[in-house]
């Protein structure tokens, strides 16, 4: 069985509030501007959330809210854009992820964090343990994979597939900073999931910097 990751955003408008807005999935909500409130928690500017149910209440804070939500859900399935007045939603980036074994729901987790760079820092060529879809939130990247170079400015988002490696290049005159979800094996729960192509770049110095926003585990 195939799934996807979907990245959508959701623009809510001041003062709205919403009621089921959102049937039960795999999900991470993380907001890129303004603050929401979700069923009962708030979820402040640069804060994420994840959840495996249904969201049972919605609503924006005083300025808005401009939210990033990434969901797992198989191939084919309908999607899950939010139609209310005051809101407007779209998908930013869908990925097919054939790697993922549905017959154990042990074996997966959900990461969200983020990865940062000073002006002109890099990612060395690597690869990654699990598939996974990035949102730049500042700055520029360039991404190279596979013979392919491709560059990004806030709002833009990629997805790497986890065993093709890839080498990124931040802008050299600003930081740099993207927000990823990332499915990844259970047993790399607090572990990083970066492995370095050349062995001879494994002890170099790393200008790139992570923060951690959740890492919970998911049942297919």
């Amino acid at each position: 069985m195939t799934w996807e990751l979907r990245l959508y955003q959701d623009r809510l408008s001041n003062g709205v509030s919403l009621t089921s807005p959102l049937a039960a999935a795999n999900r991470v909500i993380y907001a890129a501007d303004g603050a929401a409130t979700i069923d009962g928690d708030v979820v402040g500017v640069d804060e994420a959330r994840f959840d495996a149910g249904a969201v049972d209440t919605l609503a924006s804070g005083p300025k808005g809210a401009t939210l990033w939500r990434w969901e797992l859900d198989k191939v084919g399935a309908p999607d899950s854009m939010i139609d209310a007045p005051g809101v407007t939603s779209a998908i930013k980036l869908t990925a097919a992820i054939d790697t993922l074994d549905p017959g154990d729901g042990k074996q997966w987790l959900m990461r969200c964090d983020s990865v940062a760079f000073p002006p002109g820092g890099c990612a060395l060529t690597h690869v990654h343990q699990g598939p996974g879809t990035r949102c730049l939130q500042q700055g520029r990247i360039r991404i190279d994979c596979n013979g392919h170079s491709a560059h990004y400015e806030p709002g833009g988002a990629w997805f790497e597939a986890g065993p093709d490696p890839v080498f990124a290049q931040a802008d050299e005159t600003e930081p740099t900073r993207f927000i990823r979800v990332m499915i990844l094996p259970r047993a790399l729960k607090g572990q990083s999931s970066i492995r370095y192509v050349n062995d001879a770049d494994k002890d170099k110095p790393k200008s790139q910097s992570y923060r951690g926003y959740s890492d919970e585990y998911i049942k297919l």
